[in-house]
C-alpha cells in the first residue's frame, strides 16, 4: 500500500473495475514508459511493474497473449525468456493515441472544416469508418455526414486506406470563415460531440487527481515506485478521456471548459513526478541486451518540455 492516501485510493479504484482492464493498462505502460526506452522489455519486468496495481501474474500473461493475438505486441525468445515489443501496427496506433496526450498545445483554428460523406459505403463498412473517424475528432452532423473543424488530412487518408474505404468516402474541405462560432454552430457542436457528457468526465478526472497533486507537492522527497504508479494511472485515465475528446477549437467550446483545467493538472503532475518514475523504471525493467536504454530525445519534449532535475519539490513549488 502506498504512503500517499490519494494514490492508494486511485489504485483501489482501478482494482475495483469489473473486469480489470489489464490489457488497456499494458498499452498505457508501453506508450508512456517502454516505447521511449527502445520499446522492448522482458515479460518478468512487466509482471514486477504491474503487480503493485493488483494485477496478478496470470492475468498479465493472459493479457500479453491477447495483445499479441490482436497484433499489438510481438514476442522474441532469448533462451527461456520472452521479450515483448509493439508491432509496427501497434506503434502506429500508439502514435495516433499518444501524440494527443503529450502535445504542448493545439494549433490555432482558421474556421475551416473537413466533411466526410459516407453515402457510397455499404452499411457495415459505414459503421466501421464512422467509428474510426469519430475517434479522430469527427462529429456526426447526420447519419452519413461527419465533420471535423481541425483534422490531419494525412491521418484521415491513412485511416480510410487501412479500412479499404478511401475510394468510396467523399471528403470536402470548407474555406476559412470570419465568424467561427455562431449560436447555431455552437448548438450543433453540443449535439454532435456530446460536450456535456465529456465535461462531466473531465470534472471527475479533476476530482480524482487533484488530491494526488496536492499530496505530491507536500513530499520533501518523492518515492520512485509511487511516482511510477501515479504516472501510469495518470496517463491511463487521461488517455481514456482523450479517446473521447474530439479536441475542438476553443472557439467552439464553453468558456469554462473543464478540459483545459484537466490538461493543466495532468501536465503539472507529470512534470513533477516523471524523473523519479524514470528511476524506478531503470531499476525494474530489463531488455534482452541488459539495462534499459536511455529515453529518446522526444520523451523530454512531452507537455511542452520536461524540466531537468524534476522529482524533488522546492519551497517555491509548494507555495500557495
Amino acid at each position: 500500500m502506498s504512503s500517499l492516501a490519494p494514490l492508494t485510493q486511485l489504485i483501489d479504484r482501478f482494482q475495483q473495475q469489473t473486469p480489470i482492464r489489464a490489457s488497456s493498462l499494458i498499452i498505457t505502460l508501453y506508450g508512456d514508459a517502454i516505447e521511449p526506452h527502445g520499446g522492448t522489455v522482458w515479460l518478468g519486468s512487466l509482471i514486477q511493474l504491474l503487480e503493485p496495481m493488483g494485477i496478478n501474474e496470470r492475468l498479465i500473461r493472459t493479457s500479453i497473449f491477447r495483445l499479441t493475438k490482436e497484433n499489438w505486441l510481438t514476442a522474441e525468445k532469448v533462451g527461456r525468456r520472452s521479450y515483448y515489443s509493439l508491432t509496427g501496427t501497434g506503434r502506429r496506433r500508439f502514435d495516433k493515441a499518444f501524440k494527443r496526450v503529450y502535445a504542448s498545445s493545439l494549433p490555432a483554428w482558421d474556421g475551416s472544416w473537413c466533411l466526410a460523406m459516407l453515402t457510397q459505403l455499404p452499411a457495415d463498412k459505414r459503421k466501421q469508418v464512422r467509428e474510426e473517424l469519430e475517434w479522430q475528432g469527427f462529429g456526426a452532423i447526420s447519419p452519413v455526414v461527419l465533420a471535423c473543424p481541425r483534422c490531419d488530412r494525412a491521418d484521415v487518408n491513412a485511416t480510410l486506406l487501412d479500412l479499404g474505404a478511401q475510394e468510396d468516402t467523399l471528403l470536402f474541405e470548407t474555406t476559412a470563415q470570419d465568424v467561427m462560432a455562431s449560436k447555431a454552430l455552437r448548438m450543433q457542436v453540443r449535439e454532435s460531440w456530446n460536450i456535456d457528457e465529456l465535461a462531466a468526465h473531465y470534472s471527475e478526472f479533476i476530482q480524482l487527481f487533484r488530491p494526488l497533486w496536492q499530496s505530491l507537492r507536500e513530499q520533501a522527497q518523492l518515492d520512485p515506485q509511487e511516482c511510477f504508479l501515479a504516472r501510469i494511472l495518470l496517463i491511463h485515465e487521461y488517455r481514456k478521456l482523450l479517446l473521447r475528446d474530439p479536441q475542438l477549437p476553443d472557439e467552439l467550446l464553453p468558456g469554462d471548459w473543464e478540459g483545459r483545467a484537466a490538461r493543466q493538472l495532468c501536465r503539472n503532475i507529470y512534470r513533477l513526478i516523471y524523473a523519479a518514475a524514470e528511476q524506478w523504471l531503470e531499476a525494474a525493467m530489463e531488455t534482452a541486451d541488459g539495462p534499459l536504454p536511455d529515453a529518446s530525445a522526444s520523451f523530454y519534449k512531452r507537455f511542452g518540455g520536461l524540466p531537468a532535475g524534476a522529482g524533488l519539490v522546492s519551497e517555491t513549488d509548494t507555495a500557495d
